[in-house]
């Protein structure tokens, strides 16, 4: 099949070469020369612009930074440029207002959509085993599914338009409390005197299990093997969790939903990035305990 992939930042590179492995022509573009450089290097086919990477395109896919320019690049350079009825599926993070926006667009001008946010990070997006939560009609979903597979452990049809944008907000709202509390419980450990080792062995086996504790321990050492191993460099930026957040906290604003830990760990977040750790990953947390 014919894909034009664009936004290669640290999902969508990895993403990008598993559609080349998977046997798919994959034309790509990114505003970053060395993005582009390093798709090259995984077989997809550099291009110039959008209208030159969607030109002949059967699918094409998004990750881009947020609504306004997913917005813009819909309706600016793939519209009426990509062939009518390729099936258009962007996996960017975005407020549901313009997730529905853009999908209406699209199915107004003839092209079937999705909004296909990612759970999983930048390793999952490297080994192909990113979870989808696909918003849209069936038609559309049986489209995108089998673009979506070979990036995939789990694709999932959450519902309508939108709906995976709902599914990924609560998804990450849930997980950026579990995060906080996982930090909370492993330095109250330690300095009530108890090994974090320990209590990492006894409640990851307990009622405590999370994935922020069992999977992706926060503290350096201890469980299994993060971030915080390599003073929280990579992973998924704290900055990018509080801009999750943010719209998780709009989209219970827009539907009348009380998420009063969701808004106390938005403004965690909140102070944590304006304090300088935007950039670290967001089990760096634990640093501010």
């Amino acid at each position: 099949m014919n894909i034009a992939f664009i936004g290669l930042g640290n999902m969508g590179g990895g993403m990008a070469a598993n559609l080349v492995k998977a046997g798919h022509a994959v034309r790509a573009f990114d505003l970053s020369t060395e993005a582009l450089a390093r798709a090259a290097e995984q077989g997809c086919t550099p291009c110039a612009s959008v209208e030159e990477a969607v030109a002949g395109a059967e699918a094409v896919l998004s990750m881009l930074p947020n609504g306004a320019i997913v917005k813009a690049v819909l309706t600016q350079e793939v519209l009426g440029v990509a062939p009518k009825g390729a099936v258009l599926i962007d996996c960017s993070t975005i407020d549901l207002e313009t997730a529905r926006e853009v999908t209406l667009l699209a199915r107004e001008a003839g092209y079937p959509m999705v909004d296909a946010p990612v759970s999983g990070g930048i390793a999952a997006a490297s080994a192909g085993t990113l979870t989808f939560m696909v918003g849209g009609s069936d038609e559309a979903f049986a489209r995108a599914e089998p673009v979506l597979e070979p990036m995939a452990k789990a694709v999932i049809r959450a519902g309508e338009s939108g709906a995976g944008q709902i599914a990924k907000m609560c998804n990450n709202m849930l997980l950026a409390v579990h995060m906080i509390g996982t930090c909370e419980a492993l330095k109250l450990a330690e300095k009530a005197g108890l090994d974090p080792q320990t209590f990492y062995d006894i409640s990851s086996k307990s009622t405590g299990y999370c994935w922020s504790l069992n999977d992706y321990t926060p503290m350096a050492g201890v469980g299994a093997a993060s971030p915080a191993d390599n003073d929280y460099a990579g992973g998924f930026a704290a900055a990018l969790m509080l801009k999750d957040l943010k719209l998780a906290m709009a989209g219970a604003e827009g539907a009348g939903a009380k998420v009063p830990l969701g808004g106390h760990a938005k403004a965690i977040y909140e102070a944590f990035v304006e304090s300088g750790g935007g950039g670290k990953d967001f089990g760096a947390i634990l640093t501010t305990l």
